[in-house]
């Protein structure tokens, strides 16, 4: 009977841990963003952009086969960054991405080559990371409204920011071990 008690202990805890990093996560997002200078619908709408996106290059022949196309979009601009075999099959997915609805802009900066290797992948997330944590312990940049996309080593700083926000944020990300290549993709207010 204690051992079914054991049991049951450690699976209750288990699920309850479970449920307090929900809560915990659930609670980031929400400060997150409650903080973003993008509105609620902004925010949802850009959510919604790169599901579509995502779709559309998917089901393309052109774009799906061999192609690494990644998408990120904030306050309507499209970053699209990854690799691609050549120029047609780059420029096709520019353009079945700028045709969708709620789309302002579209930063294409997809590279010509061979897709990245996954230990490249990972370098790019740790890059990111450290990114994310430099500019959100700096107290001259508002790091919560930076979008911190990494590909290859090359990585593209997103947001709606001020002149100075913008200039402070690449200057912290160019001195981060393992930035080849800082690319500013901005909306300054």
């Amino acid at each position: 009977m204690n051992r079914i008690k054991l049991i049951a202990a450690l699976t209750l805890l288990a699920l309850l841990q479970g449920c307090a990093a929900a809560v915990v996560a659930g609670g980031a997002g929400a400060v997150t963003a409650a903080n973003d200078r993008r509105t609620l619908g902004a925010q949802i709408d850009d959510k919604n952009v790169v599901l579509k996106a995502q779709r559309a290059l998917a089901d393309n022949a052109v774009t799906a086969e061999g192609s690494n196309i990644n998408v990120t979009s904030y306050n309507g601009v499209i970053l699209l960054t990854g690799q691609t075999r050549n120029e047609q099959i780059r420029q096709q997915a520019q353009a079945l991405v700028r045709q969708l609805d709620g789309v302002r802009d579209v930063q294409n900066q997809i590279r010509l080559g061979n897709n990245t290797a996954l230990t490249t992948r990972t370098r790019d997330s740790w890059i990111s990371t450290k990114v994310k944590t430099q500019l959100l312990a700096d107290k001259q940049v508002s790091g919560l409204n930076i979008k911190v996309v990494t590909e290859n080593a090359e990585v593209f700083l997103m947001g709606i920011v001020s002149e100075q926000e913008a200039a402070n944020a690449v200057e912290i990300t160019r001195h981060v071990e393992g930035v080849a290549r800082v690319i500013r993709a901005f909306e300054i207010r």
